[in-house]
């Protein structure tokens, strides 16, 4: 291919909207040698060089393109997604986006049809009807106003520079008509040659053009600046001279890019190769005749080596993209056989929920696939995920039936609490209230939202009725006074005891002295306070043994269990496993604002006193944490 094979083309000159002018039959000639070597030039990767330099020619702002990165967008979630685009079109030239802005788009349409897919079903399934379903997500808007704002940005920027465009291009295609009139000019060769000089001053501050006119006009500019030297044999020194500075250009552009085709960064190779392109089409002119076919043969081969090479590291780069697919594939596998396995319980299904949005956090994370089998995947990994998201809603619809039977089960018992409150045959009604009490703890849960008022509702029946109970008992409580008495000359036993410094032994009677006060029975409930007192001696005791704190802690409560669990009321019970629960959440809660003050230390050492103190203070709430969650086990075991 010779240079001019990559400056005139016929076919960019006849499509142009206003003919320059009837070319001569070199020109069809030189057009028609373009065209044979189209395919070629496509092949070397110059096509894609031309269209990418007509791009940035348009509007020097494109260029950034090339160095604004792109992350690895399949790999984000829907929040990060939004941010990064929020962050493209606040921080970066609009026009520089737009690849970035639509690779954005799709993932986060991806990701989203996904989302509102399992919320639909859910919606469905909840025994909503699909036409009417509605879904507002906030994090939806802010992606469609972002969305939004870019394009009003590129709008506004196409619409700003548009005029601008079309005057730069007429202005371009006048000078094209007034380079082929020199030919025709009949005055001296200096005054022509100088005329010429001044046209080619015009072209390089004539502007930016339309990039789909920018290759067809480049080629023309050249052609008859190619012409108008071919013709200019009058005074051969000005022409030489020309084109001496030419060559000795082009051969710069041509070492650099072949120093580029021994460069490792493909892209780096590739995006400079793009300039210099740029540079022999846009700041060069013509070489001598001799010189021309061994200069863009020189040229095109670097271009074709970078571009093999590019092609290599593609190729290699799709081999990763199958290895990810196979990842994916075997994810969607993981997916489908936990899908398989099935669940019969709330916990089984909380599990495997944590398993399948491990997998699809894995899934998104797995990097990107071929192009060709994309959709393919996405639709696979999707129909997986909605498969067992159908079943795991299936379950639940199914379970808020059975919790819905349970609330009819758990009104009727309300309705024989709330019939027998008053009764004043108490030894033929406590057997009936304590068996309701009972059903009421096997019959398992309603829906969350009537679950506090029917508690509230069957404990206030219940409280009434063993307040009224108790009432009656205290006036002859003989039996709970005779268990007072035992309980307080155990006590005194049990404060006088000489420790023998054996602590097994030690324990060993402190055991047998509790097994005696268990079975000295309940006191009344105005002589509770005993109950204190013991405990009192025992952690005096267990102080001078230097027992384990949560040793010492559960043999207390073994016996303060054993204690609530012999009373005919269980409220004192129930009130007992409600505020272990309570003091989980709050201890839960210490060691959460300790764990986030400890971040405020990030970069101190452990030794450091304050640190120190944090620390052992998360520690010690640990190990109340841990008794109190053993104090929460062994209550439910008596339910």
């Amino acid at each position: 291919m010779s240079e001019k094979d990559n400056l005139p083309e016929a076919d960019g000159i006849e499509e142009s909207k206003q003919p320059i002018v009837e070319e001569t039959k070199k020109d069809e000639v030189s057009a028609s040698e373009n065209n044979e070597h189209a395919t070629e030039e496509e092949d070397d990767g110059i096509s894609e060089i031309d269209d990418s330099n007509a791009e940035d020619a348009e509007d020097e702002g494109n260029q950034d393109r090339h160095v604004i990165v792109k992350k690895d967008y399949d790999k984000m979630s829907m929040d990060d997604l939004v941010d990064e685009l929020s962050k493209l079109v606040q921080n970066e030239k609009v026009q520089a986006i737009k690849s970035h802005v639509e690779d954005i788009k799709n993932e986060f349409k991806s990701k989203f049809d996904t989302f509102l897919d399992e919320k639909k079903e859910e919606f469905v399934n909840d025994g909503g009807n699909e036409i009417d379903f509605y879904y507002s997500s906030p994090l939806q808007k802010r992606f469609k106003d972002t969305y939004r704002e870019y394009r009003n940005k590129l709008n506004t920027h196409y619409k700003s520079i548009e005029r601008s465009l079309k005057d730069n291009l007429v202005e371009r295609e006048e000078i094209i008509e007034e380079i082929k009139g020199l030919l025709n000019v009949e005055e001296n060769i200096n005054s022509t040659y100088k005329h010429f000089k001044e046209l080619q001053e015009r072209w390089k501050h004539a502007g930016p053009i339309p990039r789909d006119r920018y290759n067809n006009t480049w080629n023309n500019y050249h052609h008859h600046v190619e012409r108008f030297y071919d013709f200019l044999h009058l005074n051969r020194d000005l022409r030489d001279l020309d084109f001496k500075h030419n060559y000795e250009q082009k051969l710069k552009i041509i070492e650099r890019a072949e120093e580029l085709a021994k460069e490792n960064d493909v892209n780096h190779s590739f995006r400079e190769l793009q300039v210099l392109h740029k540079m022999w089409k846009e700041e060069l002119g013509p070489v001598g005749k001799e010189h021309r076919e061994e200069v863009w043969n020189r040229f095109k081969a670097a271009t074709k080596a970078i571009h093999q090479k590019r092609q290599a590291f593609f190729s290699e780069l799709e081999k990763d993209y199958e290895k990810n697919l196979e990842k994916k594939q075997e994810i969607i596998e993981k997916i489908e056989a936990v899908t398989s396995g099935g669940a019969k319980s709330h916990n089984e299904w909380q599990k495997k929920i944590k398993e399948i949005e491990a997998l699809r956090e894995e899934f998104f994370s797995a990097g990107k696939v071929p192009i060709k089998v994309n959709e393919a995947t996405w639709a696979k990994f999707k129909q997986a995920v909605r498969t067992f998201n159908r079943n795991k809603n299936a379950f639940y619809k199914n379970l808020k039936k059975e919790q819905y039977d349970n609330l009819q089960k758990k009104l009727e018992l309300i309705q024989i609490a709330e019939d027998n409150q008053e009764n004043e045959d108490f030894e033929a009604t406590t057997p009936i209230m304590k068996k309701i009490q009972n059903d009421w703890k096997k019959i398992g849960h309603v829906p969350r939202k009537s679950s506090d008022k029917i508690w509230k509702q069957f404990k206030k029946a219940c409280n009434h009725y063993f307040d009224r109970l108790h009432e009656a008992k205290d006036e002859a409580n003989k039996e709970g006074m005779e268990a007072y008495n035992k309980k307080n000359d155990l006590l005194k036993e049990i404060k006088g005891l000489e420790l023998t410094g054996n602590k097994e032994e030690t324990i060993e009677v402190i055991k047998e002295y509790i097994s005696k006060w268990q079975e000295a029975g309940n006191v009344p409930s105005n002589k509770r306070y005993i109950e204190g007192k013991l405990n009192n001696a025992l952690d005096h005791i267990f102080k001078e043994l230097k027992m384990d704190r949560s040793e010492a802690e559960l043999i207390k409560f073994d016996n303060k269990l054993e204690v609530l669990n012999n009373e005919d009321d269980s409220r004192r019970l129930d009130n007992e496993r409600a505020f272990i629960r309570k003091k989980i959440q709050e201890v839960k809660s210490e060691i959460n604002q300790l764990e986030n003050n400890l971040q405020f230390f990030s970069n101190v050492d452990e030794t450091n006193p304050m640190v120190k103190e944090v620390l052992d203070n998360i520690q010690k709430h640990k190990d109340s944490l841990e008794i109190w969650k053993t104090k929460l086990v062994k209550i439910k075991e008596l339910y």
